[in-house]
């Protein structure tokens, strides 16, 4: 399994022919460097909420590739007006694809939609485990600390990706105690210096996460598992 980190909260997922992107905060992203029109065959759009920097681009790259979206129930009734493919879910619900079975699991924060001048309800937001051919990964999305995450060390989770920024999310600190909590065998940090107010400095995650495999990806650096 290859993983390339977009910047921000957005990752590449490849794997045989699953090709996935987990919120794609491309254009506008400040310290993205991909484009749109670059992402080809990407068979499947991950989006843990609303918001913009995480909804992002996920219509146009579906529409570019066909690819089908995967959401919770409201942000998928927002989309299907846009005639793009969506399987919605909910928090707790697993379900088996073609390529392996995602889990959706909690995450604390918001996920209104910015319509124009409105704000629509997005549901509640969530995180993934996605496994595909035997290895799975934790993308937790926007999320403050929370003892659910203690659950999560059941699912075996071979690299899980933690934002740290702050303010919005997990700071540094409380991102340590997520990683402690899921146990993954690889822990990667993201959602940090996209903008000041998450300004954050990975390597200062790495020296607390102490006992704990950190690798920290740069903007369109790839990992395997």
């Amino acid at each position: 399994m290859k993983i390339t980190y977009l910047g921000h909260s957005a990752l590449v997922v490849e794997e045989g022919s699953f090709k996935g992107i987990i919120d794609p905060f491309i254009s506008g992203n400040p310290s993205s460097i991909a484009s749109v029109e670059g992402l080809k065959n990407i068979t499947h759009v991950f989006v843990t909420h609303g918001h913009g920097d995480h909804l992002g681009d996920a219509v146009e790259i579906a529409r570019n590739n066909n690819s089908l979206i995967i959401a919770n129930a409201e942000i998928c009734a927002y989309l299907n007006r846009f005639k793009v493919r969506t399987h919605s879910m909910h928090i707790g619900g697993r379900y088996r694809f073609d390529f392996g079975t995602v889990k959706m699991t909690t995450a604390l924060h918001g996920s209104g939609i910015t319509d124009g001048g409105n704000i629509i309800c997005g549901g509640n937001p969530c995180g993934f485990v996605i496994e595909v051919a035997g290895r799975k990964i934790y993308h937790a999305g926007d999320t403050g600390l929370t003892l659910d995450m203690n659950l999560l060390e059941d699912e075996n989770i071979d690299a899980a990706f933690l934002p740290i920024g702050g303010n919005y999310t997990m700071d540094i600190d409380d991102a340590v105690k997520a990683a402690r909590f899921v146990k993954a065998k690889v822990t990667v940090p993201i959602h940090y210096n996209t903008f000041g107010v998450i300004a954050a400095d990975p390597a200062d995650f790495l020296n607390k996460a102490k006992g704990l495999d950190v690798v920290i990806l740069g903007i369109n650096e790839s990992m395997n598992l």
